[in-house]
């Protein structure tokens, strides 16, 4: 979500880090050329880690003998994917296309790993299919050009074991002071209210935008990096004490362990994006039928603030040699009906597609949820999802760093507010290090 001025700055920051590098400022007619059909029959890689898009692509390539695309799963981008693109980039042998999240578009368009579409057919004209904020995701405030398709928003909410709550006696919490209450009564039975994620930091970054911090401002020229803003501090602290005081488990994220301890009610809540769904009902079967989803809790009893915890857009990298026929199926994946209602299906995904957002799918209830609308709460959520959060262009290099000290923080050997100082460090050293003007 970004306005204008940053997009001008990335590229600025991109013409400096990537001098004799014109791809990523070529022009429309020079584009064109380079987005012609193909002549006979196409073979697309498709590298993600949605599950179920097998079952999509499936349907595309039943349609579409022409043009087959064939999908490369992997982990979640700052589990190992990025890597392994910006490792496939610099040995010239990337994938056609790969998902990458909202906030890590930006280290790739540095690095000038990204097709620009705009001559591609139908790409520019599809800008009115999707949500407005999601356009701007991918076209980083250039009107003439698109870096990716967007493919799924990450409004937060509050997924919670309504059974628990209920057979306990305890409210659900409204307001953050009443989640740490909530904490210490859940404590009393046993369990832990939620998980504190010590690797994925984009959760943590979904919570301070909610708070109304962010991270990276930019002057048009310069970038300013503060990760230890008031509002981020705010929020550090308040998840500093509910582990100083043991109130929430710290299990690696997307593992056994952190499966296992929602599946046997060890961990109560999650306050997750509406992908998150689906990460509950796989990694928590034995639950189906107990969960709900409640709008997040707000830092004032009244407010109505939701933070976005990832997104992903369907992006062309550069060197592909079909980016004509990798448009055509970005666009028929993001926005054609029945693929936005395989992928809900099997990955709850929330669509960027306006008219995902009216799919029968996305208004009924859902069993697992006991029948519960889930959608319309992230429905709701999605628009009290401020605009002015800015990703900075080195984000995965700065979830690595912060993701380091989060973890010595959760052992005792460290604070969280001292993870983000070493992260922001970092941060400002790996951007001058690519020649990113940034404030120091």
């Amino acid at each position: 979500m970004k306005k204008r001025a940053v997009a001008v700055a990335l590229l600025a920051a991109a013409s400096v880090a990537l001098t004799g590098c014109s791809a990523s400022t070529t022009s429309s007619d020079t584009a064109a050329a380079a987005c012609a059909p193909s002549t006979g029959k196409v073979d697309l890689t498709f590298t993600t880690w949605v599950p179920g898009m097998d079952d999509a692509v499936a349907v595309w390539n039943k349609a579409n003998p022409d043009i087959q695309v064939k999908v490369q799963t992997g982990p979640n981008g700052n589990g190992g994917t990025y890597q392994n693109f910006f490792n496939q980039l610099k040995a010239g042998n990337a994938p056609d296309l790969g998902q990458i999240e909202y906030d890590a578009l930006p280290n790739f368009r540095v690095q000038d790993g990204l097709t620009d579409l705009a001559a591609c057919a139908g790409v520019l004209d599809a800008k009115k299919d999707f949500v407005d904020w999601t356009w701007g995701q991918v076209n980083f405030g250039e009107d003439k050009s698109v870096y990716a398709i967007p493919q799924d928003a990450g409004p937060m909410a509050m997924f919670y074991r309504a059974d628990l709550f209920k057979a306990n006696n305890i409210a659900i919490p409204t307001t953050w002071a009443e989640y740490t209450a909530a904490a210490e009564k859940i404590r009393a039975t046993g369990g832990y209210i939620t998980n504190f994620s010590q690797s994925d930091i984009n959760q943590f970054a979904g919570l301070v935008w909610q708070a109304g911090g962010t991270w990276f401002k930019n002057d048009g020229t310069n970038w300013t990096v503060n990760l230890t803003d008031p509002t981020t501090a705010k929020v550090a602290a308040y998840w500093q004490d509910l582990i100083d005081r043991d109130l929430v488990s710290t299990n690696p994220p997307w593992t056994d362990e952190w499966n296992n301890a929602y599946n046997t009610g060890s961990d109560w809540t999650w306050n997750s994006a509406a992908w998150g769904a689906n990460s509950i009902a796989s990694g928590a079967p034995d639950t189906a039928g107990k969960w709900a989803v409640a709008e997040s809790p707000q830092w004032a009893a009244g407010d109505k603030a939701s933070g976005n915890w990832g997104g992903s857009s369907t992006a062309v990298f550069k060197g592909s040699k079909h980016p004509y026929e990798a448009a055509k199926f970005a666009l028929w994946l993001n926005t054609s009906d029945e693929a936005l209602t395989l992928l809900n299906k099997s990955a709850n995904l929330y669509p960027a597609a306006k008219s995902g957002l009216e799919l029968p799918a996305l208004k009924a209830g859902v069993d697992f949820y006991g029948g519960q609308a889930i959608y319309d709460v992230f429905s709701k959520a999605s628009s009290q999802v401020s605009p002015d959060f800015t990703w900075g262009p080195t984000m995965t290099q700065t979830y690595n760093d912060v993701s380091d000290g989060f973890k010595a923080a959760v052992t005792k050997k460290g604070t969280l507010i001292d993870a983000l100082k070493t992260g922001q460090t970092a941060t400002i050293a790996a951007m001058t290090a690519q020649s990113i003007p940034v404030n120091k």
